[in-house]
């Protein structure tokens, strides 16, 4: 008689596991941890703004002014000129890791050769501002752009005014 009873209970438990699923859910129970929760760490947060060191950051940083204006066939650095070299030199001094680039630009007027050395000039004399401002010239490399690459397009005394310029640009 115990056979039975023993022989029927494993005939039942055997039907009880045949009729189980035997595919795995779709999504596990988060395993048991043996440790406590710990509250989640803190991510670091992003700066708001441009990256420090990129050419928005510094743009934005000198008020817009990485750009300086000269009148015509001159290479000479006036006042407001000397205002913005300024702000230039101090946010250079603030990020010694930076190097940047004065281009020189010239308005249409006058012969491709002409402009390309009076834009060279014009980058040498912003490069040299900086540097007596305390900036390594190392940091500061110069190209002249002559009248190839017009900031304001037309033949009249604004476009050319807005093309006699010096734009300084970061470059690491």
């Amino acid at each position: 008689m115990n056979r039975k009873i023993v022989l029927a209970m494993l005939v039942t438990s055997s039907l009880g596991l045949a009729g189980c699923k035997t595919t795995a859910p779709e999504q596990l129970p988060p395993a048991q941890s043996s440790v406590a929760p710990t509250a989640p760490s803190a991510q670091p947060s992003q700066p708001i703004g441009p990256q420090p060191g990129s050419q928005e950051h510094f743009v934005q940083a000198i008020n817009g002014q990485n750009v300086i204006y000269f009148d015509t066939d001159k290479y000479d650095i006036d006042s407001s000129d000397a205002a913005a070299l300024q702000m230039q030199a101090q946010y250079l001094v603030r990020y010694p890791n930076i190097s940047v680039t004065v281009e020189g630009h010239c308005d249409e007027r006058g012969t491709r050769d002409y402009n390309l050395a009076l834009g060279e000039r014009r980058a040498t004399a912003a490069k040299n501002y900086l540097v007596s401002l305390g900036i390594a010239a190392s940091r500061i490399s110069t190209v002249s752009y002559g009248k190839e690459r017009p900031v304001a397009l037309g033949s009249n005394p604004e476009a050319w005014a807005k093309n006699r310029r010096a734009v300084t640009v970061v470059i690491s």
